[in-house]
């Protein structure tokens, strides 16, 4: 047990409570039963959040759907691309984003991830020129370095896409992470910033691209006029692409509109609450979390760092086991048995490639859950207790 403070592992899984606004309006859909997005004529909750994910990124469209695998999914199905289109990927996603691009027909080019949990911009550019897209995963929130990146791919004239899954609220320079690329892709799972159990959201300024997802996702009929914003072309492509009914459901927009308030509250509780720990952590000599990239202003809900030494493999299943007795929750990404963001899980690819750099971050990476709701006590506290879990593995 650490010794000073509280004396128990505070809870690190259960999310917020969902505010009370939401309650009211979830009563009211579950006595009208409209819970489909599109039997109201105007006004649906899933269409008021979009307008006001739109209005809060910033951007002229915003389609919320099932997931941000679903949003992933369509974003790139809306590029037209060829079947067989290669894809330029970080090796440091989930599992469901390589998924997302072959569901899509398309196949996942896996880019070197550095001990800092970003692009190796110099394997990025190696990899470039035979790719079709770049679709960017910002992995638990670390952004790479996206004015190399969007440089690159603008000379080379190819389309980006962000994985913003855990990066809502993040800034790059003062601009919102999602809002980089052609199409921003954010979820609503349990473990984001915003709760709504399942949930997803795809942004863009493309109008052309804003009518292809709007129709994929499901708007079947003249269902697209009931979509906020400027209806482009939407009638143009009714029923001259396929349907793949990836909608929201009006519960869950009940869920996630409250918190839409809450976001810029709980990105500066969690940034204290991850920089606090960061700090204890870079002290220890024994345990170092990389610091953020120039411009980068980020908004975590959970704390990545490193092993850092001459660890062994034993030696690093000790440090976690050491840490569960205090009941604090590690997980190294590499030896956890079928993690789904070690790379050579994704067995669904077919022959792997031999990523040395990113093999090496991620049989040392560490990561910790830090919601926005822990109070000082609680991160002392899962602070003390890994710097001794460290020294106890090492001894």
């Amino acid at each position: 047990m650490p010794a000073d403070g509280q004396s128990r592992a505070p809870d690190t899984y259960s999310a917020e409570p969902i505010p009370e606004s939401a309650k009211v309006e979830i009563e009211r859909l579950l006595q009208s039963g409209d819970l489909f997005r599109y039997t109201a004529a105007k006004d649906a909750p899933v269409s008021l959040l979009e307008a006001e994910f739109a209005a809060l990124m910033g951007t002229r469209y915003a389609l919320a759907v099932s997931s941000c695998s679903a949003a992933i999914f369509l974003a790139i199905k809306a590029l037209a691309l060829p079947r067989g289109s290669r894809i330029l990927i970080p090796a440091f996603p989930f599992a469901a984003v390589p998924s997302a691009v072959v569901h899509a027909d398309c196949q996942p080019v896996l880019v070197e991830v550095g001990a800092n949990y970003r692009i190796d911009i110099e394997d990025f550019s190696a990899k470039l020129a035979g790719a079709d897209a770049v679709l960017i995963s910002h992995m638990r929130g670390h952004t790479s370095d996206m004015d190399q990146i969007l440089a690159l791919c603008q000379a080379a004239g190819i389309p980006v896409i962000e994985d913003a899954a855990h990066s809502l609220g993040t800034l790059w320079h003062g601009r919102r992470i999602g809002t980089l690329g052609k199409v921003g892709c954010f979820s609503f799972q349990s473990y984001k910033l915003v709760n709504a159990g399942e949930g997803g959201m795809l942004i863009t300024d493309d109008p052309e691209i804003a009518a292809r997802t709007v129709i994929m996702s499901g708007a079947y009929e003249q269902n697209w006029k009931k979509h906020p914003g400027f209806q482009n072309s939407y009638g143009h492509w009714q029923n001259r692409l396929p349907l793949y009914n990836m909608r929201m459901q009006n519960l869950s927009a009940a869920v996630i509109r409250p918190q839409l308030p809450e976001i810029e509250r709980r990105v500066v509780d969690g940034r204290r609450n991850h920089d606090l720990v960061a700090a204890l952590l870079n002290d220890s000599g024994m345990l170092h979390v990389p610091t953020p990239l120039p411009g980068e202003e980020r908004a975590p809900d959970s704390i990545q760092f490193n092993l850092i030494g001459d660890w062994s493999d034993d030696q690093a299943q000790a440090f976690l086991r050491e840490a569960a007795t205090t009941g604090v929750s590690v997980q190294v990404f590499g030896l956890s048995e079928g993690n789904a963001r070690a790379y050579w899980n994704w067995q669904f690819l077919g022959d792997l490639p031999d990523l040395p750099m990113t093999r090496s971050m991620l049989m040392r990476a560490c990561d910790v859950r830090l919601p926005a709701r822990l109070t000082e006590p609680d991160l002392q506290f899962i602070a003390t207790a890994l710097i001794e879990a460290a020294k106890v593995a090492k001894s």
